[in-house]
């Protein structure tokens, strides 16, 4: 399939809008010349929505506890995509309020706000976040609306920051495990431009899996020395069984129960993906050839 091919006259609804992967899959379908419902909190300020209006998306304020309203904003639509963050309030709760009001409205197609490692092959409890995403996904597949969730692993904008394996002022990579784990990283971008096509994509299966690279931790040596044209070393703190005790003793000291990326979910995450337990097979990158997929050196650079 082809961007052309993609040019349609469908209405996609996007819940979680203003939030940074939501707008960008705002942006995505619009260049698709799709319409787009953009829904937003009714407290949410003009400094966020007025973005979203400038670029031709439909802004409508919505309160997710009232059913009725709720329908009435996803009428006509053929796919509802859902890229709302939170905890059990929101992954479960705002998003069966947002499902219930779909399956009145009729919207045949619905794409929940997974975006992650493959977390049908995590047991409870390796990960609270991702725990929370496969309830969803359980009472999303008791009701008849087809859905779609995206697998991207990590993002890969992640390790110019947030996550903590690449560490330019040492030069080092770090790890836990096995430093040749093949693990799954896609930029935001990519993945919401995947998300847009799968979106408009009828036929579109339950679970669609991307990786803008496959890469080991060498594989980050390797990326990481060439962006920044110094030698990166490899650092490794210990066994994933050492990581595991780090990730029970953050979570004593620092709970952060009401926190949606505390310390220790970062921690689980890493622990799952050199676990390899969620890596990806069957790679679906080629669904829609358009998309030209970043590689991890091109974010570090």
């Amino acid at each position: 399939m082809t961007v052309s091919q993609h040019i349609t006259h469908q209405t996609i609804v996007v819940a979680g809008a203003t939030g940074q992967l939501g707008s960008l899959i705002v942006r995505e379908l619009l260049a698709r010349h799709t319409h787009v419902k953009a829904l937003v909190r009714k407290d949410t300020p003009l400094t966020k929505t007025a973005p979203l209006e400038k670029a031709g998306a439909v802004v409508i304020p919505v309160d997710f506890k009232n059913t009725v309203t709720l329908t009435e904003a996803l009428r006509d639509s053929q796919c509802v995509v859902s890229a709302l963050s939170g905890l059990r309030d929101v992954i479960v709760e705002t998003q069966s309020d947002l499902l219930k009001a779909a399956l009145n409205a009729g919207v045949p197609r619905f794409i929940p706000s997974d975006y992650c490692i493959d977390f049908t092959k995590l047991p409870d409890g390796s990960n609270r976040n991702l725990d929370l995403r496969r309830e969803f996904a359980a009472i999303i597949d008791n009701t008849p609306i087809h859905a779609t969730s995206i697998f991207n692993g990590m993002f890969t904008d992640l390790l110019k920051d947030e996550a903590p394996l690449i560490l330019p002022k040492l030069t080092r990579v770090i790890y836990w495990g096995d430093a040749d784990q093949p693990m799954d990283f896609t930029t935001m971008a990519n993945t919401a431009a995947f998300t847009a096509a799968a979106a408009l994509d009828s036929q579109a299966p339950r679970f669609l899996r991307v990786a803008g690279e496959v890469a080991t931790i060498r594989d980050l040596q390797r990326a990481a020395s060439q962006a920044y044209g110094k030698e990166f070393g490899l650092w490794r703190v210990g066994s994933l069984g050492f990581l595991a005790t780090m990730i029970r003793i953050t979570r004593t000291i620092a709970p952060g129960r009401d926190e949606v990326f505390p310390p220790w979910q970062g921690m689980q995450y890493l622990h799952n993906m050199l676990s390899g337990l969620p890596k990806l097979v069957s790679l679906d990158n080629a669904r829609y050839p358009e998309i030209k997929w970043t590689r991890v050196r091109e974010v570090l650079a």
